[in-house]
């Protein structure tokens, strides 16, 4: 895994000297070391791209309003700005990514975010189609707590369906979408609504599938050697919670 892979090249980044580290040959402190490097950065770009770390600031905490944004002069020096005026004893929060989706936050830093009111669609099988329409991945979304489903991903797999059977109307759906053409897009829609609707329901029980499968994998893992199942389990629950409210959605349309 890509995960896998970074570690090893942290580990042998630290045995060739970079790091200096009493104890690199113990697994348990460079596990600890890799994980703080992992999930305490921040990163810049000018004037060159960076992964900085600065003591205290790095103890923030996300939120999906956060108070504080962390910035770094072109010296490294860390500065910690205020966003608005805080209340004396409101914790200082910062933003560890879009909160929109929090998988790609609880991949990285390990804990699942408690506010996090959408979910990605998981339509990643379909990544290329979202290149070419020029679509956000903030803009695929299932809202958490009533399982709607936004526009784009209607839009998203039906360009799907009409490029597979009929590149002449994919690419009139195309023009639609990039123009903001309604009316256009609406009469496609019309159109192929069950097509796309079939897709739809494919998809989100092949994620519910998927989840449950994953779930019961983490379950037979040993807690001692693999703590993170239970936040593992808990995201797995909430893709599966969010899904099945689709799949009731989309069973209600046909």
């Amino acid at each position: 895994s890509t995960e896998k892979a970074n570690y090893d090249s942290f580990v042998t980044a630290l045995r060739q000297g970079y790091v200096q580290l009493q104890s690199v040959n113990d697994d348990t402190v460079t596990q600890w070391a890799y994980n703080v490097a992992l999930t305490r950065f921040q990163e810049v770009w000018s004037p060159q791209r960076a992964k900085l770390i600065a003591p205290m600031a790095d103890m923030l905490n996300h939120s999906a309003e956060p108070n504080c944004e962390i910035t770094f002069d072109d010296m490294g020096n860390c500065e910690v700005t205020a966003m608005y005026d805080i209340q004396p004893g409101t914790p200082l929060t910062i933003s560890y990514g879009d909160p929109t989706n929090p998988t790609p936050i609880f991949a990285q830093f390990g804990f699942l975010p408690a506010d996090c009111a959408t979910l990605f669609c998981k339509a990643m099988h379909l990544e290329p189609y979202i290149k070419e329409l020029g679509i956000e991945f903030r803009e695929l979304l299932i809202q958490t707590e009533t399982g709607e489903i936004a526009p784009k991903v209607w839009d998203l797999f039906l360009y799907e369906i009409l490029v597979n059977n009929d590149p002449g109307a994919a690419e009139a759906y195309f023009v639609a979408v990039k123009c903001n053409d309604e009316a256009t897009k609406q009469q496609y829609q019309d159109q192929y609504f069950q097509y796309t609707l079939d897709s739809m329901k494919q998809h989100v029980y092949s994620i519910l599938s998927d989840v449950d499968t994953l779930t019961a994998k983490a379950q037979n893992y040993d807690l001692n050697t693999h703590p993170r199942v239970p936040v593992i389990v808990a995201h797995n629950n909430l893709v599966r919670d969010t899904f099945t409210m689709t799949a009731a959605l989309l069973e209600q349309m046909g």
